[in-house]
Parts: structure tokens; C-alpha cells; sequence
């Protein structure tokens, strides 16, 4: 297609890791992809969400021809610069109300609680009192979150009242990197008499929940709900660590079901709209429990290449076709292998990576080991602790990704990746 006629699609927080998967789409061929601002400039430290906007504003204006979508695969600020830029530029999007219901942890709670029965007990922890306590009602085991963090920054896990104060301490002095900035966002809502006085640097406290950890990945056409996959998340031995992400699914199909009707109850009463979402679950197979631990206002771009190498079609396709007014839905099944992997190489303890390989190493290994690719999270003698968003209990070294036959595959995939990559530490 001439490049005159192709449709411009501005990406913001473009990253050289999604471009493949971008250009890997259907009528890909019809699409001009453009960065708007770095993964960088949109992270790192305390951002100014209203700075952020200026500067993005500034290439949308500065562009001589069409815009036809504003999209955006990361959590905040990308979420919600997302749907307000999408209202100023005419683009398709879903309310800024409704992606700040999905990522204010405590707001989300409220409305979650009002559409299903899969929430644990949970409350706010008064970080401005001089001897903050559990709510009350809310037990041991649990965990501290600030109402809004990258990742899992900032989120522990805590089993009494020691650990509790240790955490509350933590999350009281880094609560502002992204609750402030999260206050910009607030002030463009008119908010709901529950969420009078709270803010943005509020801090959750809920029961934890137990399990198996579960992916919903799905979005809403035209006010329709629909989950398009279901993927097991599985953590390292004794760790709230990922291990890796599976798709599809090994769970019974009546869980799966469950997952489903949780997944598009709790997005109808959010309003969410023409847009991408993934929901985190637990389930319990000894009780038959599903609890929800959290909302994504977007889909989850770490999971672009299993749904490329089973279906055929990286999910980065529902985002583009939602934001061009066009119906996402695909056939599953479609691609070269019969299950995916993401797994996360991860150190735990801090130290610097050597021996890290150049591009054209990384791909001989990719060559070598049909259905892997492989991202290298540091750069060569790089401390873990100051490569950006990591959590608190770990450090990513590598992503790697892996297509097979079964989960052995995986595996064997995987440990081979691994070998191949030769990382050293100090």
C-alpha cells in the first residue's frame, strides 16, 4: 500500500521489543507506526503527567497528516495519557474514569465488590498517622500496595505486625514517585462521594489470597465484554515470583468459564469500553475458589508472542483494531505450536551481569532453538538493583520466550536458552 494512504498509528511508549510484534499483525502492511515519547521518558522517576502531555502533544500537532489512533500497552501513565489525549485528538478510546477505576487499587476494589463475590477482605492503612494499623476486619497473611505502583514496587507481602511496620515504612517514603503524579489524573475526574478525600497516595491493605495464579486477557467491543485467552501464571519454588507465563490454560473448563463471567461482570461495571484489558486471579483447586487480585486497563504486551506462536496473531491486534473502530475478533489456533511460554530468568540476589551477548549471538541461540526468542533485561556489568521496575524480591535477567509441543518442550527450550546464553555474575 502507498505510504500516503496507510493509517497512522501513534504508539505511546513505543520500544524496540513490541516493533516485531506490531509489524506482526494483520494488515500490518496498511499501518504507520510512530513512538510517542520513550518508555524512558515516561518512567523514570517522578514523572509530571502534565509535562508528559505537553511534549506528546507537541508531535501529534507538529504531524502534517492523519491521526487515526492513539494507543498504548503499558500501565501508567501510559493508561490514562491514553484515553485523554484520545478525547483531544478525536480518537477511539475508553473513558478515563474507567481506566483510573482499574488502576486505583482501592476504587477498583469498590466497584469490583459491587459486580462479583471474588475479592478478599481489604482495606486503607492511615499512612499518616504516627502508629499506623491493619484495617480492621483484615487478618494476617496479607499484603501492603499503594493505591498505584509500577509492577509490583512497593508491594510486600507481610505475616504480623513487624513485617507490617517494615513495610508501611518502605511504602511511606516511595508512595509519592507515583502517587503524586497519580493526583494530576484524579483532578480531571469529578469523583464518587466514596472515593471523597482519598487520593492518589493511599495504601491498601488486603487478605492474601492462595492458589494458582491465572492471566485473563480480553477486551469490550461496542459495550460486549468477551476474554479471548486464559493463560497459567506459575512462580518459582516458594517465591511471589513468576517463573513463567503459559498459554493456553491447563485449568478444568468449568473454571475457565467461571473466569470468564468474573472477567466480563466486573468490566461492565467498571464501563469499560472499546479498549484491551487483563485480569490476575488466583484459584484455589483445593476450595474451588477464584479470587481477583488485580486489573489491567490494557493488555498485557509481555504476552504478544504466545498468542503469535499459538494463535497465530500476536494480541497487540485487538488493542489496533478496537482504537480503528473494527470488531477484534479472531479464531484461536492458528499458529505453529500447540502452547507458549514467557519465562522470567531471574537472580535473586543482587550483583552485575557479564558476559552479556551482542544482538547477533542472541540470534544464532534464536536460530539453534526452533520457537525461542530472547530478551536480555541489563546491560553488560549493569547492578540489578538499578536496572528500572523491578520488584522487591527479585531481578529479571532475561525474558525468554518459547513455543512447543507440551510443557516438556518448554522446558527443555527453555534450559537450553538458558545454557546458550552463558550469563555470568559478581
Amino acid at each position: 500500500m502507498p505510504e500516503d494512504h496507510r493509517l497512522n498509528i501513534f504508539v505511546v511508549g513505543l520500544d524496540e521489543a513490541n516493533l516485531p510484534t506490531l509489524r506482526a499483525v494483520p494488515g500490518a502492511d496498511a499501518y504507520r507506526f510512530h513512538g510517542l515519547l520513550t518508555p524512558e521518558e515516561l518512567q523514570e522517576g517522578e514523572v509530571s503527567v502534565n509535562d508528559l502531555l505537553d511534549r506528546a502533544r507537541k508531535v501529534l500537532d507538529a504531524h502534517e497528516g492523519s491521526i487515526d489512533a492513539i494507543v498504548g500497552y503499558w500501565d501508567f501513565p501510559v493508561s490514562t495519557m491514553v484515553p485523554i489525549l484520545g478525547k483531544e485528538y478525536g480518537t477511539r478510546t475508553t473513558s478515563l474514569e474507567s481506566v483510573v477505576k482499574c488502576e486505583h487499587k482501592y476504587w477498583s476494589r469498590l466497584e469490583q465488590r459491587k459486580a462479583v463475590d471474588a475479592c478478599p477482605r481489604f482495606g486503607r492503612v492511615d499512612l499518616d498517622t504516627d502508629d499506623p494499623r491493619p484495617p480492621e476486619g483484615v487478618s494476617f497473611p496479607m499484603w501492603l500496595k499503594p493505591a498505584l505502583a509500577y509492577s509490583s514496587e512497593l508491594a510486600f507481602g507481610v505475616k504480623d505486625e513487624r513485617e507490617f511496620q517494615a513495610a508501611v515504612k518502605e511504602i511511606r517514603s516511595g508512595i509519592g514517585r507515583v502517587g503524586r503524579p497519580f493526583e494530576t489524573v484524579l483532578g480531571m475526574l469529578e469523583l464518587p462521594e466514596e472515593m471523597d478525600g482519598i487520593g492518589g497516595e493511599v495504601c491498601l491493605a488486603e487478605e492474601a489470597m492462595t492458589g494458582i495464579q491465572v492471566a485473563v486477557e480480553g477486551y469490550v467491543h461496542e459495550g460486549r465484554p468477551t476474554v479471548y485467552g486464559v493463560l497459567d501464571s506459575i512462580n518459582y519454588p516458594d517465591s511471589p515470583c513468576f517463573l513463567r507465563h503459559q498459554y493456553p490454560s491447563t485449568l478444568p473448563p468449568d473454571v475457565i468459564r467461571t473466569l470468564h463471567d468474573i472477567s466480563e461482570r466486573t468490566m461492565r461495571q467498571i464501563g469499560f469500553d472499546t479498549a484491551t484489558f487483563s485480569i490476575e486471579y488466583f484459584y484455589d483447586p483445593k476450595t474451588g475458589d477464584v479470587g481477583l487480585l488485580e486489573i489491567n486497563p490494557r493488555h498485557s504486551q509481555s504476552h504478544a508472542e504466545l498468542f503469535q506462536y499459538v494463535d497465530g496473531v500476536p494480541n497487540h491486534h485487538r488493542m489496533i483494531a478496537l482504537a480503528l473502530g473494527r470488531d477484534p475478533a479472531l479464531p484461536s489456533g492458528g499458529g505453529d505450536y500447540a502452547m507458549a511460554a514467557k519465562w522470567y530468568y531471574r537472580w535473586f540476589t543482587d550483583g552485575k551481569v557479564h558476559r552479556i551477548p551482542g544482538p547477533e549471538r542472541i540470534a544464532e541461540i534464536e536460530k539453534d532453538i526452533p520457537g525461542v526468542r530472547i530478551d536480555i533485561v541489563p546491560e553488560e556489568g549493569q547492578k540489578l538493583s538499578a536496572v528500572s521496575q523491578q520488584d522487591s524480591y527479585s531481578y529479571e535477567v532475561a525474558h525468554i520466550f518459547t513455543g512447543g509441543t507440551d510443557e516438556e518442550d518448554l522446558r527443555r527450550k527453555f534450559d537450553r536458552a538458558v545454557a546458550a546464553l552463558g550469563l555470568t555474575f559478581d
